[in-house]
């Protein structure tokens, strides 16, 4: 399996798995399995969300995807306008989070940090679920430069370094997949990464022993969404199979299952994603017209995105 194929599946897969969690969010554990009992489902309307429609997860992804290309590369202040410009469209769904920094009328290097400053929490996913494209970007350019990368665009919305450093991790071990390594076997290495004051608490849930039911946390958190879209990983032996362990967790189904499908894809390869999944996938894109993205132009994007990272 090849580079190209690796980081569609990547793209690509982030996105199905958005789809196709987001019908379950915030339902109870095992509902993905009640719905399919033979273990294949299929993606369906539900919670406010066409059949095959991508939520805020992907289309943050994609505007940041668009960004690094129109840009030549990490644009940190471009990316926040074409944020705060899809936010003003009205999407349907937004973390509060990130449209109180969105919105705040700061400046992009401040509004994040003012909204933590005066929350004092901001270890939310909404910064780990954007960035399959981003890591497909920089992963040619090794694991310093992926993770600087992955931290600087995380600081945009989300002023607690905890979701810089696991979206750090995440970069870190697409890249790694990418390259047709084992990303469980990669952990050590990106932790070792981490900055110290979040390494211990990273550990924790990017053990091999740690299960989902040892969160201390809810899973729209950004330790146990990445701690539990490892164990799907860890746990199953096929894309298909680990996204619907990540969805039958309930909760914030549609982040994990992005997150767990980002990681997936880059394993198995777009050629492990059913086509009964990528066929009705589609991604508005709330303020910029009556734009629509679907899989063609998601592979096209995730092929651009791997070759123009260098």
């Amino acid at each position: 399996m090849n580079r190209d194929e690796r980081a569609i599946g990547a793209v690509l897969g982030s996105a199905v798995g958005d789809a196709l969690g987001a019908p379950f969010e915030f339902g109870e554990p095992g509902a993905y399995t009640a719905r399919f009992p033979d273990g294949l489902g299929e993606m369906h309307a539900g919670g406010g969300w066409d059949l095959g429609e991508a939520t805020d997860d992907t289309q943050m992804a994609v505007l940041t995807a668009q960004s690094l290309l129109a840009r030549g590369g990490l644009d940190l202040p471009d990316v926040f306008r074409r944020f705060q410009r899809w936010a003003a469209g009205g999407p349907k769904d937004i973390g509060l989070q990130t449209e109180d920094v969105l919105g705040s009328g700061l400046p992009w290097d401040r509004a994040a940090a003012a909204h933590f400053e005066i929350n004092a929490r901001a270890a939310g996913n909404g910064s780990l679920m954007r960035t399959a494209p981003s890591a497909v970007y920089f992963a040619g350019r090794g694991r310093t430069t992926t993770m600087d990368a992955a931290r600087r665009l995380a600081a945009l919305t989300h002023g607690d370094r905890a979701a810089w450093e696991g979206t750090a991790v995440f970069h870190e071990l697409v890249r790694t997949a990418l390259d047709g390594a084992d990303p469980l076997a990669a952990v050590p290495d990106a932790l070792a990464a981490v900055h110290p004051d979040h390494h211990d608490r990273w550990a924790v849930v990017l053990a091999p022993d740690w299960h989902p039911e040892l969160a201390t946390e809810f899973n729209g958190a950004v330790w146990p969404c990445l701690g539990s879209a490892l164990w799907a990983l860890r746990t199953t032996g096929s894309y298909a199979d680990a996204l619907g362990a990540a969805i039958d967790l309930g909760g914030d189904t549609d982040t994990v299952a992005a997150v767990t499908g980002g990681l997936a894809g880059a394993v198995y390869g777009a050629s492990a994603i059913p086509d009964g999944w990528t066929r009705p996938l589609h991604v508005p894109l709330p303020g910029f017209g009556d734009t629509v993205l679907r899989s063609a132009e998601l592979t096209t994007l995730a092929e651009r995105l791997l070759h123009a990272g260098g």
